[in-house]
């Protein structure tokens, strides 16, 4: 931060590690003598229809709620009921309160009447300014090295209400939390901008990949009517057929393998292996099985060039098998189908099943309900339009060069926001510890914050 923002003229050391040396005027104070720290109710309501009311007065605030919201609290997926409220403890709009759990230490203000579990504590009676305690908890450090149970961050009323924080008069912390919402603010556009791009970069990856296999490379190439009113025209020299004419055999894994699951053995395929980001196996996250020899699963062992298509979850999440993979099993929700003769490249049809063209035929055949799945048979009966074999290998190398071009701007575009959040954190922190000096900060004119945005 130096350069830009200037220090306090004087400074003192406070012995506490988080906040370093504050500024001499300001003074130190836990958190329990600037409020109470309270916890939210428990037990939590059950999941019981008498607890909830779409047209209750209080949202019913879960972990997830927090977690994926920014400041503010502005919606939740239920409400609660009379006596669903009567069992939690309600906060007014305004009100702030803190994950002690699942994301341990997320600070949320809530813009609408909720009731929080024991799974947050709050600050009834705040002598402070709310937003101000916020920016403390928002800059991530305040919380760190207390309450350590193992490795996971464990919180509670005691740890938070003993937390140390530099404090001044309000009206001086109130211009600290005018300086950071006007500058979080400005950072908060960069990464929304930078969200925007990544996502019109999947849109343009995806234009891309099915653009290419449903009509080719050559722009020149003659096209003929496909027969397929949504299908449209293809190229001329290509063929309409169906999957099951491309295939050697489908097939799909056994249910009941859990019993199988150990730390060695063969690769167990999921659906977590799968994506719809590429045509490669995510093996971030391994299962391995030791079936017995005899087991009938034994049908499903995964073969390198073998398309594995999920056929519930993500329809149509597809990899095509590589080395890493091979000799694997795959589960009840995997599809497993392996190419014929008149498949010159997995690559290029596994393309294919990634495209717009598939995925729409495929949800189109989707059955269950609440829970959509696809049979073997839908795989089977899917519409394909074949190139020439040598045309195959052309489209998929040219599709993995663009996707290629799209990962490395992707990841640009990831560390971009990875710095930016950095950013935000660390001017949050100097902020609430003293380290920059705002007390003449001035909101830019409305001209000049636009410009500084752009």
């Amino acid at each position: 931060m130096e350069g830009k923002y200037k220090a306090y003229p004087e400074y003192k050391e406070t012995g506490v590690e988080w906040l370093g040396a504050v500024p001499a005027h300001w003074d130190v104070m836990l958190i329990k003598h600037l409020s109470t720290v309270r916890r939210g109710a428990s037990p939590r309501p059950i999941d019981d229809s008498k607890y909830f009311d779409e047209q209750g007065e209080y949202a019913w605030t879960r972990i997830a709620d927090v977690s994926s919201s920014d400041v503010y609290l502005n919606k939740t997926k239920q409400r609660l009921s009379d006596l669903g409220s009567s069992l939690s403890v309600k906060l007014e709009p305004g009100s702030l309160f803190l994950s002690i759990a699942g994301t341990v230490g997320k600070p949320c203000i809530t813009k609408m009447k909720a009731c929080i579990h024991d799974g947050f504590v709050y600050f009834p009676e705040l002598y402070i300014p709310i937003k101000y305690l916020f920016y403390v908890f928002a800059g991530e450090q305040a919380y760190k090295g207390l309450g350590k149970f193992g490795t996971q961050l464990n919180l509670n009323t005691d740890t938070v209400g003993g937390i140390k924080i530099g404090c001044t008069r309000n009206d001086e912390l109130e211009g600290i939390v005018r300086f950071l919402d006007h500058e979080t603010a400005k950072i908060d556009k960069l990464i929304e901008k930078q969200k925007r791009l990544i996502e019109l970069l999947k849109e343009k990856r995806q234009a891309v990949i099915s653009h290419a296999v449903t009509k080719g490379l050559n722009p020149s190439a003659p096209l003929r009517p496909s027969g397929i009113d949504w299908l449209g025209d293809v190229p001329a020299h290509w063929v309409t057929t169906k999957a099951k004419y491309l295939f050697k055999f489908i097939t799909s894994g056994s249910r009941g393998w859990a019993e199988y699951y150990s730390d060695t053995g063969s690769l167990f395929f999921r659906i977590a292996n799968l994506t719809r980001e590429t045509i490669e196996p995510k093996l971030m996250s391994i299962q391995r099985v030791s079936p017995p020899t005899d087991s009938e699963g034994s049908r499903a062992i995964i073969e390198k060039d073998d398309l594995l298509i999920s056929i519930t979850a993500d329809l149509g999440s597809v990899c095509v098998a590589t080395d890493e993979i091979v000799g694997g099993f795959v589960s009840q929700h995997v599809a497993l189908c392996r190419p014929g003769e008149a498949v010159s490249s997995a690559f290029w049809l596994g393309y294919f099943i990634l495209s717009d063209l598939a995925k729409e035929q495929l949800l189109s055949s989707g059955y269950g309900g609440t829970k959509i799945q696809l049979s073997l048979e839908d795989i089977k009966e899917l519409w394909v339009v074949l190139p020439e074999s040598d045309e195959q290998k052309e489209i998929a190398a040219y599709i993995d060069v663009k996707l290629q071009k799209f990962a490395q701007l992707m990841e640009l575009a990831d560390a971009q926001i990875k710095l930016l959040r950095e950013r935000r954190t660390a001017l949050i922190s100097a902020a609430v510890t003293g380290k920059i000096d705002v007390r003449d900060w001035q909101a830019p004119s409305e001209e000049l914050s636009e410009g500084e945005a752009a």
